[in-house]
């Protein structure tokens, strides 16, 4: 990816490059008894700057660069260091210009991986308010988006462009990602934060941010939901970070300030990391309207010690007292590696916690 970007190798052969590391990921998917199939983000240098390709004024910049810009300058490297963040390696997308898709972002990677697999697809995007808030940063962005919600319209118009062509070409299931909502729920305005677009921008209280969230993944969802011929199942992935083996830099709470906020989301499934104990209790989602799916993360894909059965099965008879078994999907919870530069875990070790959740997962059905 690095040798495209400095023009060392052509598209043609990166492209050769990457395909050959999607079909890895997705063969090591099927032979693990994954059911879901994903193109384990092979294209992606991290899990949401990778629009910048595809979308016209924003542009990378690493976060050392960010640091000439950001308001607080010793606040954002204090916070780099204490998050065991390599600011020189990794990357964040920042708008400096007019918002404009002029390419698809995920639909081509969702039509490859479709030639070549029979199973269901889960297309992953970053969620509205993660690309509004880690893309805004006053001094570059204020003189085309005075504000995070004018440019919150525009990041909504490019998202429905994507899903609604992902929706023409059949794709099944569609995942928003938003970490970032865990940090605006357990900390307040101006406290030390854990993620590090949430330190770019914020309002004046928690509340405002995440009735923000919630309007924007409705407005998104709403260009999926008019069309009833063409059902798209859709999800909102939420956790404490996964950038770091080191437990002490990760967040850490139960979900129940978040659930008031995920009840008014028009979305059918909430994918939520449980296999840590720092998520909380599982009975906070007994609050959850009825009708809401549960994609209950089971494996911590950032440990090295690989999960039981047992383990994963107990985790799921827990929720069962609040949903029924067709309303959970079982996931790690979160990706097993977040940056290209970062990952967090081996491919080995990513293959037995994916067997793990295949295993309970037979044992429950037999089970009904």
């Amino acid at each position: 990816m690095r040798n495209r970007q400095k023009g060392r190798i052509a598209d043609t052969e990166f492209n050769s490059i990457a395909d050959a590391a999607v079909l890895e990921s997705l063969k090591l998917q099927e032979a693990n008894g994954v059911d879901i199939v994903s193109d384990g983000e092979q294209r992606r240098d991290n899990f949401y700057s990778f629009i910048t390709d595809s979308i016209e004024g924003i542009r990378l910049m690493t976060l050392t660069e960010m640091l000439d810009y950001v308001e607080d300058k010793a606040a954002f490297e204090q916070l780099l260091n204490a998050l065991d963040v390599p600011a020189f390696a990794l990357k964040n997308p920042v708008v400096d210009g007019l918002v404009v898709r002029f390419a698809p972002f995920a639909l081509n990677d969702y039509l490859f991986l479709k030639k070549h697999t029979k199973k269901p697809i889960k297309v992953t995007l970053p969620g509205p308010y993660l690309l509004t808030r880690s893309m805004w940063v006053k001094r570059l962005s204020a003189h085309i988006y005075p504000d995070k919600e004018s440019l919150g319209k525009d990041v909504v118009a490019v998202l429905r462009e994507e899903v609604k062509a992902l929706q023409e070409a059949g794709c099944q299931f569609i995942q928003f990602d938003e970490p970032v909502l865990t940090e605006v729920a357990f900390t307040g305005p101006h406290e030390t934060h854990s993620f590090m677009c949430a330190a770019l921008s914020e309002k004046s209280s928690p509340e405002e941010e995440l009735d923000f969230a919630v309007d924007l993944i409705n407005r998104v969802v709403d260009v999926l939901n008019r069309n009833r011929n063409k059902k798209v199942k859709t999800a909102v992935h939420v956790c404490r970070g996964n950038w770091s083996q080191e437990e002490e830099v990760l967040l850490r709470g139960s979900y129940d300030r978040l659930i008031p906020y995920f009840s008014r989301m028009n979305v059918d499934q909430f994918v939520l990391e449980y296999a840590t104990e720092r998520a909380g209790s599982i009975d906070v989602l007994g609050e959850l309207p009825e009708d809401k799916e549960i994609g209950l993360g089971v494996v911590d894909p950032r440990t090295t010690e690989v999960e039981s059965v047992d383990f994963v099965l107990n985790k799921v008879r827990a929720l069962l007292k609040h949903r029924k078994p067709e309303q959970i999907y079982l996931n790690p919870d979160c990706g097993f590696g977040t940056f290209a530069d970062r990952p967090v875990n081996t491919t080995d070790i990513a293959a037995r916690k994916l067997q793990v959740i295949h295993e309970a997962a037979e044992i429950l059905r037999a089970e009904g």
